[in-house]
């Protein structure tokens, strides 16, 4: 389990307009990680939970995921 392949999707995600837009977008965890694929990141779902650190900012995920991945 790495968090490697998380944090680099999220900064990339942070200065790509569209695939921000798309990141906010989704709604469920399954989404974020096709996303992800997508765009040649391969998230292993178990990292995006703690105990490890969130390496999403509230302002780039919906409500939902918020609430699923920072506790919010």
């Amino acid at each position: 389990m790495s968090i490697v392949p998380i944090k680099a999707f999220s900064d990339k995600a942070k200065t790509d307009a569209e695939l921000k837009t798309q990141l906010k977008a989704c709604q469920k965890i399954k989404e974020l990680r096709a996303l992800a694929q997508d765009h040649g990141f391969t998230i292993e779902e178990n990292s995006l939970y703690p105990p490890n650190e969130p390496q999403f900012t509230e302002d780039q995920l919906s409500e939902r995921l918020v609430k699923a991945l920072l506790r919010a």
